[in-house]
């Protein structure tokens, strides 16, 4: 992705983001995409191939600046389950902070093919494999039990996090976030068995 994109196509990603906070992806046209940045409609085919494309683009960028902001919380722990601790906070909070990032990962892009084959979904896999190894390095140091499937509790960690957040992020309530997070650290760190 460009650091420095062109101030027309920074304009025009804003301007997506603007109205998602207002409405769902599919209700937004490219003319009220066009009429918020104060550009013309042509100039998002300049920069996009199509809607999606542009939606696409919006969400990695939220991606890679949740990546960073992550990779600078789990750095300061030392633990296999503190860094999991700090990816289920910071996942939790990145979502109700930013709603149009939680909208568009929970539920603009999910049954899209196309999401599947873009760099946003390829930035949200790279979040993912460093949380992998971060549970296999915690299990070569016997800090997570070794018969866990790795792959799975990633899955279990990302779903709980997304069911958690999900009515908060369709109906627009909010959440109480470090309740959320300490739910999800004692269900999955401590079991729930007496």
């Amino acid at each position: 992705m460009n650091p420095h994109p062109p101030p027309g196509k920074t304009k025009i990603l804003k301007s997506l983001s603007c109205l998602l906070e207002q409405k769902n992806f599919n209700a937004i046209t490219t003319a009220n995409i066009a009429r918020e940045a104060g550009v013309t409609e042509g100039l998002i085919y300049k920069y996009f191939k199509d809607k999606k494309d542009l939606l696409f683009e919006l969400l990695e960028e939220n991606i890679t600046i949740f990546q960073q902001l992550l990779a600078v919380k789990i750095n300061k722990k030392s633990t296999t389950v503190e860094k999991l601790n700090v990816f289920i906070s910071t996942t939790t909070k990145a979502y109700l902070k930013n709603r149009v990032f939680g909208r568009i990962l929970l539920l603009e892009v999910r049954n899209s093919p196309e999401y599947f084959q873009s760099n946003a979904h390829a930035a949200m896999m790279s979040i993912e494999t460093s949380i992998h190894e971060i549970i296999i390095k915690g299990m070569a140091k016997g800090e997570i039990k070794k018969e866990i499937e790795p792959h799975l509790l990633l899955k279990v960690m990302v779903g709980s996090i997304e069911h958690a957040c999900l009515d908060a992020i369709i109906f627009n309530r909010n959440l109480n976030t470090v309740a959320v997070t300490d739910q999800i650290n004692n269900i999955l760190f401590k079991g729930v068995e007496i």
